[in-house]
């Protein structure tokens, strides 16, 4: 074994970590602001501009600043955390210019924390100055945890303690050898194999008497658990397994030395101490790592694929050009922490025997672009990338390539093509990248998810790693939740968890109290799951047989008033758009389907066209090149199959329930409880809508556009969306509703 790699970056570290401490701890407070894409949409610029006025202006405050990446809580953005040392860490939420000056006026100068604006607030929980964990996952088995959180929750109450401690179920913490176990923050203490007796003596010592247990207390030194100490157990967060997202909005990432810190670049080391290739690749099988692209192909044989090539030069890709609607997964990975996917990379090249990597991503990320390239220079002036890496004497380097936004150059042979200088177009295979694949050589493709995994990986355990998850899909995967939810955001949580519980439990369910409908799982390629399939295990083989598929994570949640007709129609347009259009399957395929599908929402489809759509989707998925074609009838062939009466319902009745499709749809005005106020006929673009002041309205359908900036902003309920024949007999659309539900 070579011990150079492992004393460089020992020496590194230590040196690292003295410097972070310096500049990040050293002081009473630190104040950091979310700085991803997202959040700078939000406004985060502008609130961490207004906290350095603040900080500058008041140097006996004894604060440090910083920037970390995106949490996760899209819904809650800008995210400000304010940490103080042996303190549940305060997060506040929608932050503003003007409460940054309140937050440091209150919290920083006078140390009273501001509870409205915190998450936990906002989340229903008050704050607290400790926060009790407990595992409730299916290892540790339900019936007994839900029954020691009961009984752990009627303790605390009994001994007092309920308004200082605050108590809420966790999701797998990877320990489930030694479960139930109990989480204490921040003291960032774990007991385990919990039972009655045991809660009884950590209640009296612990929590009560400030007095750790130490004979049930257990070490638990994973670098994809320590998001819960760094970050807080929030009631959210809690409830997930971060191995991807470990460090995104823990350290900044544009800083080498925080990464460092958290045992960055530690993986790779041991990696090239080893000194043999074959062994990390049996490490990474015995982990059971599958790509995270969406195809789920296990990872290790792929690198054996191309590590037993003879060339004289091997290519690795990272595919980080992410094109779905509403997957962010892979920029906010990058944005919040780029030198993961690099350390992953350098792990890969070294056991396939690369010389070059690319990460090919699009150019509408700059903040993610921009970051990569900070990550590169500094892991080249670290000695991490370029001549000589680690003092081994192998070569190898990373640079980016950027692509013009084409969906279809997320299929590794377009991807290619697009990385040589060429259109991305796909073409047949065999034979495979791992065989000729860049410029005619050997060529590994993995996503940014995958390489972020290979770390956690070798540095937790293969074994460990292996644990985690279900016997064909290990570890955990990352999804971007969107839609009719409460909580939209950055989730990741262990292979095998529910659809049911990533929606109602890490989501908090669907908004307003409406109605669950359906979950679009996997991209425009995906498929749509109504509520029947709600207890489907979220792994590789269980979403496949369900009709749907993994995909790269995107996972759209819809309620009551989404029509799964207008779905499958946006997702068709998406990908006929984003076709190459090189096989006649797919470029026609796609087109007619689209053309059907308008003509079904503008109500002038017949059932013959049903079945003609049907027909056409199963042929473009079966003879289409590549996976976008292959892919795009899915959306069409799910909702077919879980919600045809909503295409008949269109076709025969010519209504759209739901109220989406326009010509479907038009709008009257309830003349009781129409005012007069004229603000319908204000907003109206057209002026379809007439009547005097004070006196009932009324709109000109022949006129009227279906717009429907009437219905929204009419404070009376007077303005009514009218769906279909059957509803002309109601005066109002919730009386229709209350029938049709009767």
């Amino acid at each position: 074994m070579n011990k150079e790699p492992l004393k460089i970056v020992k020496n590194l570290r230590t040196e690292a970590v003295w410097r972070v401490f310096e500049a990040k701890f050293n002081t009473e407070y630190r104040i950091t602001v979310g700085s991803a894409t997202c959040e700078n949409a939000a406004g985060a610029r502008e609130v961490y501009g207004k906290f350095r006025e603040l900080v500058q202006n008041n140097p006996e405050a004894n604060v440090t600043m910083g920037q970390v990446g995106c949490t996760g809580r899209c819904d809650m953005e800008p995210v400000v955390t304010v940490i103080r040392k042996g303190i549940v860490p305060v997060k506040y939420v929608h932050c503003t210019p003007q409460m940054a000056e309140e937050i440091f006026k209150d919290h920083i100068l006078a140390d009273k924390p501001i509870v409205k604006y915190t998450m936990q607030h906002v989340d229903g929980f008050s704050s607290t100055r400790r926060i009790i964990g407990l595992c409730t996952g299916k290892a540790c088995g339900n019936e007994r945890a839900d029954t020691l959180f009961t009984y752990c929750a009627a303790r605390i109450e009994a001994a007092n303690l309920s308004e200082e401690l605050m108590v809420t179920r966790m999701d797998c913490r990877g320990k489930c050898d030694a479960g139930p176990v109990m989480h204490v923050y921040p003291d960032n203490v774990i007991y385990s194999g919990l039972t009655k007796e045991m809660i009884d003596r950590i209640v009296e010592e612990h929590l009560k008497n400030e007095k750790i247990v130490a004979d049930y207390a257990m070490s638990m030194d994973k670098i994809s658990n320590r998001f819960i100490p760094f970050f807080g157990n929030i009631h959210f967060f809690g409830k997930q397994l971060r191995m991807t997202l470990r460090n995104c909005g823990v350290i900044d990432p544009e800083a080498i030395d925080e990464y460092l810190s958290v045992n960055g670049y530690e993986a790779a080391a041991q990696a090239l101490a080893s000194e043999d290739p074959e062994m990390i690749i049996e490490k990474v099988k015995s982990a059971g790592l599958k790509g995270r692209g969406g195809g789920g192909f296990l990872t290790a044989q792929k690198w054996s694929f191309a590590a037993k090539q003879d060339a004289d030069e091997k290519f690795l890709i990272c595919n980080a050009d992410e094109g779905d609607p509403g997957a962010f997964m892979d920029r906010s990975t990058i944005e919040g922490d780029p030198h993961t996917i690099i350390e992953g990379m350098i792990i890969a090249g070294y056991a396939i025997g690369a010389t070059k990597g690319f990460i090919y991503t699009r150019v509408e990320y700059p903040l993610a672009i921009k970051r990569l390239e900070m990550a590169i220079k500094s892991a080249r002036e670290y000695g991490f990338l370029g001549k000589n890496i680690f003092g081994t004497g192998w070569d190898f380097d990373v640079e980016v390539r950027l692509g013009a936004g084409a969906f279809v150059c997320g299929e590794e042979t377009a991807l290619i093509k697009s990385i040589e200088g060429y259109r991305g177009e796909p073409k047949p295979r065999p034979p495979f990248p791992t065989d000729r694949g860049l410029w005619n050589k050997p060529t590994v493709i993995n996503n940014v998810e995958t390489f972020a995994n290979v770390p956690v990986a070798l540095l937790d355990g293969e074994s460990w790693f292996n644990s985690i998850g279900t016997p064909q899909s290990k570890g955990t995967k990352v999804f971007a939740l969107a839609g009719a939810v409460r909580h939209t955001g950055l989730i990741e949580v262990p292979m095998g968890t529910t659809l049911h519980e990533v929606i109602y439990t890490v989501g908090g369910g669907i908004p307003e109290n409406k109605k669950f409908k359906a979950v679009q799982i996997g991209g425009p390629a995906g498929g749509c799951l109504p509520e029947s399939f709600l207890e489907t295990p979220v792994d590789y083989d269980s979403l496949k047989q369900a009709g749907a598929m993994m995909g790269s994570g995107g996972m759209i949640v819809m309620d009551e008033s989404t029509c799964m007709v207008d779905v499958a129609r946006f997702f068709l347009e998406f990908m006929a758009e984003e076709s190459c259009g090189q096989c006649t399957p797919c470029r026609a395929g796609t087109t007619i389907m689209l053309e059907i599908l308008d003509s079904i929402t503008k109500g002038k489809a017949t059932m013959s066209d049903l079945d003609k759509l049907e027909e056409i989707a199963k042929v473009t998925a079966n003879a289409s090149l590549c996976g976008l074609g292959k892919g795009a009838p899915n959306p069409v062939l799910s909702t077919l199959s879980h919600f045809r009466h909503e295409y008949e319902e269109h076709i025969v009745n010519k209504r759209c329930s739901a109220g989406v499709c326009k010509s479907l749809t038009s709008y009257i005005i309830d003349r009781e409880k129409c005012v007069g106020c004229t603000a319908c006929a204000r907003v109206c673009p057209v002026k379809c809508i007439v009547g005097a002041k004070k006196m009932p309205h009324e709109i000109i359908n022949e006129i009227c556009v279906k717009c429907g900036s009437c219905y929204d902003i009419c404070k009376f309920n007077a303005v009514q969306k009218d769906v279909g024949p059957f509803e002309k007999e109601n005066k109002t659309w919730r009386t229709v509703k209350q029938k049709m539900t009767a």
